[in-house]
């Protein structure tokens, strides 16, 4: 019964996502909101591109109607009964009202941003959408979602905006293959939402259980061979959730010797930035714009080995799952134990750089 509160909303995502799929498939086709074959796509025929509409409306609306249901329900005997685990937590919500309600602005924003360029993809421009993203990732910094752990505020709201961006980008980048961002969204959602069941921290745990469901969804459709891509209004809006709550979320505990936890976030959304920074390495090496699309993200890399394309996704699935799963852990270890478990994954990291750099030059020979 400990956990039937976040089941019940996880399923709640979870079919409103796959509710909502098959009439967002047919609506891009009809107004031809489809990403279409090219030299730097891996697919053969045009797909639609409205699946992270799927994503943010079944997230955003469970949460709001849920919330709605809670004030207006947890007083009643029938909600005693079903969720005695809520009882007496409405000021613990009320408290979480305003910040909430600045998370899914922003989210609805980012959201809205990521639909245009997918609708108006030749007009949009990346300086004109890299502004916006910084407005939004400001604005959420200022008005309360941000970090909590430098000596001046301004350095919080620097430090928290840096992070939004860096992370709502790099799961955009990381949308380059059927299922990968999706299935990246649903591992790094339960493994926070393991941190947070075990540290308390309900808020959190609902949220994450939310956005479980919603990629879980979204996946039974978009894994290889995918129905429909999530688009940038998905890959946006997951990176900027991610983002948003782990800002939110609290990773050291009392008996933490260290302060190292707060990296936790670092580690378990290392494999959209190790992503991110790999193929602006290899555009920078190589003298092309930074910003320039091209198949040198690590999923494409996997792929010119010869790896297949399910082979590469569950591959990359493993190495997130691997390097996120130790990360629990860091709030409970020595210092030694700490620096152990980040050196672990900056090993795996280098372990595939070379691994692949080797192969690629033996196949130039």
């Amino acid at each position: 019964m400990r956990y039937l509160p976040y089941i019940f909303v996880f399923t709640q995502t979870l079919v409103l996502c796959v509710l909502c799929v098959p009439i967002l498939i047919k609506l891009a086709f009809r107004f031809g909101v489809l990403d279409k074959p090219g030299h730097r796509k891996v697919h053969q025929r045009p797909k639609p591109l409205l699946g992270g509409m799927a994503i943010f409306s079944s997230f955003f609306w469970v949460v709001v109607i849920d919330l709605v249901l809670f004030f207006a329900l947890y007083q009643s005997t029938l909600f005693h009964s079903v969720f005695p685990q809520l009882v007496g937590k409405a000021a613990m919500v009320y408290e979480t009202l305003f910040k909430l309600s600045v998370i899914l602005t922003g989210g609805a924003l980012v959201h809205i941003l990521g639909l245009g360029d997918d609708i108006f993809s030749e007009k949009l421009s990346y300086k004109f959408k890299f502004i916006i993203q910084f407005c939004i990732a400001l604005g959420v910094a200022v008005f309360g979602i941000r970090t909590d752990f430098m000596p001046g505020q301004w350095l919080d709201i620097v430090i928290t905006t840096v992070w939004i961006m860096g992370i709502t980008n790099g799961f955009n980048l990381l949308d380059n293959l059927d299922g990968l961002t999706a299935g990246i969204s649903l591992i790094a959602a339960l493994i926070f939402f393991g941190v947070a069941i075990l540290q308390g921290q309900v808020f959190f745990a609902f949220m994450l259980a939310a956005l479980a469901g919603s990629s879980l969804g979204f996946l039974l459709f978009n894994f290889h061979p995918a129905k429909l891509f999530m688009g940038d209004s998905g890959s946006l809006f997951l990176g900027y959730i991610f983002a948003a709550l782990t800002v939110m979320g609290s990773y050291v505990v009392p008996d933490s010797p260290t302060l190292i936890p707060v990296v936790m976030p670092l580690l378990i959304l290392s494999l959209p930035l190790y992503d991110t920074f790999s193929v602006m390495f290899i555009r920078w090496r190589e003298g092309r714009p930074l910003f320039e699309g091209d198949k040198r993200h690590f999923s494409h890399r996997l792929l010119a080995l010869g790896m297949g394309h399910r082979g590469t996704v569950i591959f990359i699935y493993l190495v997130c799952f691997v390097v996120g799963i130790s990360a629990i852990l860091l709030p409970y270890v020595s210092v030694a134990g700490s620096i152990l478990l980040l050196l672990q994954a900056v090993i795996v990291y280098t372990l595939i750089t070379i691994l692949i750099a080797v192969a690629k030059n033996r196949d130039q020979d």
